[in-house]
Parts: structure tokens; sequence; C-alpha cells
């Protein structure tokens, strides 16, 4: 263990933090799993009822995403975290029991996703928040890289694992594994010790401080082109994420494990690519960092697209190369964009700049899932992938030449933006 990795370990808040977040990041990965092959193949349903279902679970981003973050700016964090995880482990046990009495269907499970979605745009503006104030600054980066870690290896043994468990006790019956991991997740989050004080009352009014969270990010010189590019990229990623299970359930015919695998090998991929991320931001700097990857993800969109054209074995060999590439990508560039977010938002800002940027970004996946699941129904799955892969290269080339080129973890905010008004 080096001096540099020893702060992070030492610090039994992160410590309890990280191992919250990598339960119930695996218990996603699981039901994530779970559900596209519960629409599939319990339900019947096609490539577009699993947009929909994906879907329901934004419309709360386009509701009251903007409004959660004054919320996380004007509320403890903590018991936020703590009670919206609660919450969500309840919602997601009721998948089994409707299941159970036979009253389980795509419109039921679409207003389950409302409700759980509501629920994460509540944790999610309170939980990017939530790290600035366990950690000084400059461990966000390697903070940021070791929760991407955790997430990769939920990436990679959660599909397996759902695989399994699908094959054995049925697809409703699993979700209920990512109901205890979010229990899990709030009594560890309940259990971290951290300075949370109740931020002092404010005269603004609520649409004064939307307005403020808003202007922050879309008139702030680097985070507005990173701001606009990232929605572009969610909007083009929920199309391949739309088709890519129906795409390889039903056309590849890769079956549940094959699936898991596929989808495993995008975790080691992430994993790798999380590691190499400091590192990265570093010798290549963030704007390179950021568009490089996404070019990366774009290019293992591709090849799963082209798996259409191989048969026997080399199907689930080329799909799964496609995802190694695309976690890749994804690995390497989460930790850096999340980091420069935090590190440049003073910390009154934290929860409404994070609402915004997650609530476009899902309002985006509203209108990309159920088009994804259109196009794949109509067009074919090989050409919305392309279209996917297509999207997000050109989203990756535009913030490469704009304003955010010049981005550094150095960057600080102005000085007006960080005083109290």
């Amino acid at each position: 263990m080096t001096d540099q990795t020893a702060p992070l370990r030492r610090h039994r808040g992160f410590r309890r933090f990280w191992a919250a977040s990598t339960i119930s990041d695996g218990g996603t990965y699981i039901s994530v799993f779970a559900v596209g092959v519960l629409i599939v193949a319990d339900l019947g349903g096609t490539a577009t009822d699993v947009g929909i279902v994906r879907g329901a679970g934004m419309v709360p981003y386009l509701a009251v995403g903007l409004f959660a973050g004054v919320l996380a700016d004007r509320v403890r964090r903590k018991p936020l975290l703590v009670g919206t995880d609660l919450g969500r482990a309840v919602v997601l046990a009721g998948v089994p029991l409707l299941a159970a009495t036979g009253h389980l269907n795509v419109p039921v499970l679409a207003a389950l996703m409302v409700v759980f979605g509501l629920l994460s745009v509540l944790n999610a503006a309170a939980h990017q928040s939530f790290l600035p104030r366990l950690l000084p600054r400059e461990l966000l980066p390697r903070a940021n890289a070791r929760l991407q870690q955790s997430d990769a290896v939920a990436q990679t043994t959660g599909p397996l694992l759902g695989g399994g468990l699908v094959a054995a006790i049925g697809a409703p019956l699993t979700v209920l594994v990512d109901a205890v991991s979010y229990a899990l997740s709030g009594l560890l989050i309940a259990a971290v010790p951290v300075r949370d004080p109740a931020p002092r009352p404010t005269a603004m009014s609520v649409l004064a401080e939307l307005r403020e969270g808003a202007s922050w990010v879309y008139r702030h010189p680097t985070l507005r082109p990173l701001a606009l590019s990232t929605h572009g990229w969610f909007l083009f990623n929920s199309v391949f994420v739309t088709v890519y299970v129906p795409y390889a359930y039903l056309e590849l015919s890769i079956g549940p494990m094959g699936l898991g695998v596929t989808f495993a090998l995008a975790g080691v991929g992430a994993l790798l690519g999380s590691s190499a991320s400091e590192f990265l931001g570093r010798r290549v700097g963030i704007p390179g960092t950021i568009a490089g990857s996404r070019v990366i993800e774009a290019g293992g969109i591709a090849v799963i697209a082209a798996a259409a054209s191989t048969d026997g074995t080399s199907v689930v060999v080329v799909a799964a190369a496609g995802q190694l590439i695309y976690g890749l990508g994804f690995g390497a560039e989460g930790p850096i964009e999340l980091a420069y977010r935090q590190a440049v938002t003073p910390d009154r800002l934290q929860g409404r700049t994070n609402a915004t940027m997650r609530s476009f970004n899902r309002a985006v996946v509203v209108v990309g899932a159920p088009l994804g699941g259109l196009l794949a129904d109509t067009a074919g799955p090989g050409p919305a992938l392309w279209i996917g892969s297509a999207g997000i290269i050109s989203a990756a080339l535009l913030l490469a030449v704009s304003g955010f080129r010049v981005a550094s973890l150095d960057d600080q905010p102005p000085a007006e933006s960080a005083q109290s008004r």
C-alpha cells in the first residue's frame, strides 16, 4: 500500500460509503439484467416495452429532478440517502410479490419504475454531493476511481450472478436481490461518520435557487459544453442499452448465461478503464480522457452491431469483445468527469449542479430509450446500434473542439459564485 492510497483506506467514513455503493451497484446490475429478461421472456414484451419500462424510471427526472437538487442543498444529505435507499428496497420487493399473485405486467412494472425513479432522483442529488463532504478536493479523483472500480467489479459479477439466478429461481425473485442490496446500503450509510450540517436558511425562493443552479452549469465556460455533450451521450447510449438485451437475447440467441457473460466483459473493461483513469487524466488531460473514452465506447458498440454477421460461438465472442471495449471507455471516463464537476463546484451548489446535469441526462433517456426500441422494432436492432455508435462519436468530437478543451482539475470557481447570496 502506497502513501497515496493510505488516506482513503484509513478513512472510516469513506470505507463505509464505498461498501454501500459497491453492494447497491452489485444488486443493480443483477436487477437490470433480470428486468430485461423479465419483460422479454416472462411478460412476452418487445424491445419497445423494454424502452418504455426503462424510460418510465427516468420520467421523475423530468418532473422533479431540478427540485431534488434544491432539496439536497436545503437539507442534510445523509438522512436523504438513507431514506431513499430503504424506500427503493421496498419498491423492488413489490416485483416478485406482484408476479407471484399474477398482477405483474408491463404497465404495472413501468409504474413501479416511476416510483423507483422518483426515489432515485432524490438519492442521486445527494449521493454525488456527499463525497466532497467526506474527502478533501485532492482525493476526489482517486475516490471516484475507487467507486468506479467497485462498480466495474459489480458490473462483471452482477450479470453472471444474474444469469445464474434467473436460470435457477426466475427473473422476478432475482429482482429481490437488488431490494436487499439497497436495504444494506441504507444501513451502511446510516453508520457513516461525517460532518453533515443542515444548510443555513435561505431567503431565496425555490425557483430562484433552480435558476441559480442551472445558470451555474449552463453559463460556466467548461461545464456548459461538458453538460451538453453528456446529454448527447445519454441520448445515444440509451438507444444502445435499450436495444442490447432483446438484440442479444432474440437475434443473437445467446441465452441468459451468454448474455451474462457479455455483460460481465463490459465490467472487466470498466475495471481496467477505471484503474487507468487517474493516470490518463494526468497524462492525457481531462478533455482528452473524456472525449477519447467516448470514441472508444462508440467503437465497442460498433463491434457489437457487427456480431450479427457471425455465427456459432463466434457470436458470443464478438459481442463480449464489443462489451469489453465499451467498458474500457466507460470506466476511464466516469471518475475523471465526476471529479472535475465536484472540484469546480462550490459545496452550496453541489446538489443543484448534480441534479441539473442528471435531470437533463435522464430526460433525454426518456426520449432515447423508447426511440431505441422503436428503431429496433421497425428498422432492426443492427441499424439502431449503428445509430447509437455514430451519435456517441459525434458528441465526443464536438466536446473535443469546444471550450472544454482547456479544462483542468485546478480550475477554480469564480469568487462571486462561491459566495452566499
